[in-house]
């Protein structure tokens, strides 16, 4: 990104010879460049088919209401000609033309907003399913947390941002051109109509031809230079404003997940304080955006006030001296109002053009970082590792694995392990040896580092982590993820939460309720095993995936795995030593400098609890026989 950025400037082409303040300039400009980079297929060949429809629509409904604009003006002039003249006859004439045009102009107007949301939403929806497609694709959702960058808060970025990001667009183009045709349309009726304005000041006599469209030019550049520069810090307070916001309910969202946590701790002052300090940035911001906004109010009201006023009392002069018509006076205010709110446009939009402009950052900054993540993928000069098909009857092979860190720094060094079908393997090691690493690598979701990880053609890996997912819906859903609810009978998910030791919820499979926050840890990781007895997988990846049970229930999910599917390949990560009875074999790794590495793999002698009742009676004897000790 760095040297995209220095190739975006107009000065120094090395980064080295960029200023900070040159290089954040040159970043934010390119955001904005590559926002429009996605957000312009919208409208090519692998776009909305309706998308170049729907806009031609809406260009012509603008040129239709125009017009139907300038009529209304016309209309204007006519009606009071008649009222000076006291035309009777002719004011109930125009009176019964004004309905059509309103009921016209109306129909316009309305079909105008009904197009525009229309590209709006579509134009959001496409956008919005193409970053989601990436932000989910080979795992990037996960691996933008291990990465720096600007991307925090991806959920606000895609929902908000997004919104804000593809319907101020719209909004500005379609402004745009109704602006641009009104000018044009409204200038040659103030050059029409108000002609030369001839003054004679101490004897010099002065002509200024057109004068109303040079009044109008003038006050607009006036109104618009004044919003300019008292809202030049808006973009930067909208942007800053936005990202607070987000890290505030990012905050909150954190509270209501870890709900039980914090309320068996006793956090919530500690929770308070943070919160406390999360708002004040956020006042701090409103504050200094509602500054802005004062300052914008200030100019635009003023503007609405004046802006009618000044026609009128520039055509006074040629109105008293007759050669100026009281329709024609009319006529020329409201034309000079339609001008000035054209050019004016600026002043109305700038708050929301600051808005647009801090939000379609913030996507672009996280397409960026998605960009990083998918050159990382394709490219030789960032070490991933690589994927790849076993040869034989292995079911896993890791050659030469290595895993480190985004910025390189190694965690595991040069793992050379083949696993057969059926093998069930522990890997120990003291804390962040890299236990918890490694399987990550194998399954995927830790890319870089080296080697190779190999799976046999029919492999079919399914991961339990310690702290299992639990989507939102009925707890039929919850047991059957990553597949759908009705991907197996009612019957089938029952006999597995019975096996797992959850058959109490069966009579509530169909129950939509929050079960994330109903079923305790130890609950969850049955549930997970439950999933396991669904899917049926070939390759199993356990990560501390009983923490949270009892020593009994530990063993009685790890016996129902190995009696439900004893030919799956099983790879654990855990600290218990009683593991070691569910597994054939046991992988070490040891911490050292530059990277963990394996330094043993022997194989287990399987002791099946179950079947060993006398290891337990003489454990329980030793532990009656042991002495008290002196408090």
């Amino acid at each position: 990104m760095v040297s995209e950025v220095a190739r975006s400037t107009d000065g120094p082409s090395s980064v080295d010879e960029l200023t900070p303040e040159q290089l954040e300039a040159a970043r934010k400009k390119f955001l904005l460049k590559r926002f429009w980079m996605s957000a312009r297929s919208y409208w090519s060949r692998i776009g909305d088919g309706l998308a170049w429809p729907a806009s031609i629509g809406l260009l012509i409904l603008i040129g239709a209401n125009v017009g139907f604009q300038y009529g209304i003006n016309v209309w204007n002039r006519g009606l009071f000609d008649a009222i000076e003249q006291r035309n009777s006859a002719n004011v109930y004439y125009l009176g019964s033309l004004f309905p059509p045009l309103v009921l016209g102009s109306v129909a316009l107007v309305t079909s105008q907003v009904y197009v525009r949301m229309l590209i709006q939403r579509r134009w959001r929806s496409w956008l919005t399913k193409s970053l989601i497609g990436r932000w989910l694709a080979s795992g990037r959702y996960y691996q933008l947390n291990l990465i720096g960058g600007d991307h925090q808060n991806p959920e606000a970025r895609i929902s908000e941002d997004m919104r804000i990001a593809t319907e101020a667009p719209v909004d500005f183009a379609a402004g745009v051109i109704s602006a641009f045709l009104s000018a044009s349309t409204f200038i040659v009726v103030l050059w029409t109509i108000g002609g030369a304005l001839t003054l004679t000041i101490s004897g010099l006599t002065i002509t200024i031809p057109g004068f109303l469209v040079i009044a109008a030019v003038a006050y607009a550049v006036i109104t618009s230079s004044s919003i300019a520069l008292i809202g030049r810090n808006f973009v930067r307070v909208s942007e800053t404003k936005n990202q607070v916001e987000a890290e505030f309910r990012y905050s909150l969202t954190r509270v209501r997940e870890n709900g039980e946590s914090i309320a068996l701790l006793g956090g919530e002052e500690e929770e308070r304080d943070d919160l406390d300090r999360r708002f004040s940035a956020v006042r701090k911001q409103w504050r200094l955006l509602a500054n802005q906004y004062m300052r914008t109010t200030l100019v635009s009201h003023s503007s609405m006030l004046i802006a009618p006023v000044v026609p009128v009392l520039l055509c006074a002069p040629k109105f008293l001296d007759g050669s100026m018509t009281l329709g024609q006076v009319m006529q020329a205010a409201s034309a000079f109002t339609i001008v000035q709110g054209a050019f004016g446009w600026l002043v109305d939009n700038y708050p929301r053009l600051a808005d647009w402009n801090a939000c379609a950052r913030r996507v672009a900054s996280l397409m960026m970082s998605l960009d990083g993540l998918e050159h990382a993928e394709k490219s030789d000069e960032v070490g991933r590792i690589k994927r790849d098909e076993t040869t034989g009857n292995t079911v896993l092979s890791l050659n030469d694995l290595s895993v480190s860190l985004g910025d390189g720094t190694a965690v595991v060094k040069e793992t050379q392990v083949e696993i057969e079908p059926g093998e069930r393997v522990l890997i120990a090691g003291e804390s962040g040896s890299g236990k918890s690493t490694l399987v990550r690598a194998i399954a995927g979701l830790w890319p870089w580092g080296g080697g190779s990880v190999n799976f046999h053609p029919d492999h079919q890996l399914f991961m339990l982590p310690q702290k299992p997912y639990i989507p939102t819906g009925t707890l039929a859903r919850a047991v059957s993820y990553p597949r759908p609810a009705d991907s197996w009978p009612n019957e089938e998910i029952e006999i597995a939460l019975d096996k797992v030791g959850l058959g109490h919820l069966a009579e509530k499979i169909e129950e939509d309720a929050p079960w994330d926050h109903t079923l305790s840890g130890g609950e969850k990781q049955r549930l997970a095993f439950a999933r396991l007895l669904l899917h049926k997988p070939n390759i199993i990846v356990l990560d501390e995936a009983t923490s949270a049970l009892d020593e009994k229930t530990q063993d009685k999910m790890m016996e129902m795995l190995v009696d439900e599917l004893p030919d799956a390949t099983v790879l654990s990560v855990a600290h218990r030593v009683e593991l070691e009875a569910f597994h054939t074999r046991k992988i070490t790794l040891e911490k050292r400098e530059g990277g963990a590495k394996l330094v043993s793999d022997v194989g287990l002698m399987q002791r099946r609890r179950k079947k060993n009742p006398l290891s337990r009676l003489i454990k329980k004897s030793r532990l009656r026989e042991r002495p008290a000790t002196a408090p």
